[in-house]
């Protein structure tokens, strides 16, 4: 394989019997595998052999639900709630700029808090932990650009503490929170 393929999605077709098809491995993969595949960082596309539906968003809100339904909760009741309202609502315009914010705002925070804890030291699993935040972003976006998303949230000044950075982020999810509840 060459270095151009690590760029391109990993393309996966599904069969009319439900299997998902690895084209660059030749074999069958199942859900698992495909998470396995995007916490190592890489990009997939899941399409429908048949109709050449891109079946990604689907797939990925299925390994979402699977982990959640093992016990892996991630996602609160409360916000699962919102997101089922969100649905129904005028909000939903507003639902996926709040959400890529709130990981953006989250992956910069741990990279601070990583840099803090040891000159730049990387966490064990961190880049896994990005790119499950980029793939269900993705998969609630449905991988649309927002305006601003490219631009990180304003940063705290870069004398001050950095329990004053993480106040300040505490305080920039707040007010986006409050300005959702206030849609509904």
């Amino acid at each position: 394989m060459d270095v151009g393929d690590d760029n391109k999605p990993l393309l996966i077709k599904r069969y009319a019997s439900r299997r998902l098809y690895n084209t660059e491995t030749s074999d069958y993969v199942t859900l698992e595998d495909i998470a396995g595949f995007i916490r190592s960082g890489r990009e997939v596309q899941i399409v429908d052999l048949k109709s050449g539906d891109d079946l990604t968003r689907q797939y990925l809100l299925q390994i979402i639900a699977e982990h959640e339904s093992r016990g892996e909760n991630v996602l609160p009741v409360n916000v699962l709630n919102d997101l089922v309202r969100a649905y129904t609502t005028q909000a939903t315009s507003m639902v996926p700029q709040f959400l890529q914010t709130s990981f953006e705002m989250l992956r910069e925070g741990q990279e601070k808090v990583m840099e803090s804890m040891g000159g730049g030291m990387k966490m064990p699993g961190l880049e896994a932990m990005q790119a499950q935040q980029e793939a269900f972003m993705k998969a609630m976006t449905g991988g649309m650009a927002w305006p601003g998303s490219s631009s990180p949230a304003p940063e705290a000044d870069a004398d001050s503490g950095e329990g004053e950075d993480l106040d300040a982020i505490k305080r920039q999810l707040a007010d986006l929170q409050d300005k959702l509840s206030k849609l509904k």
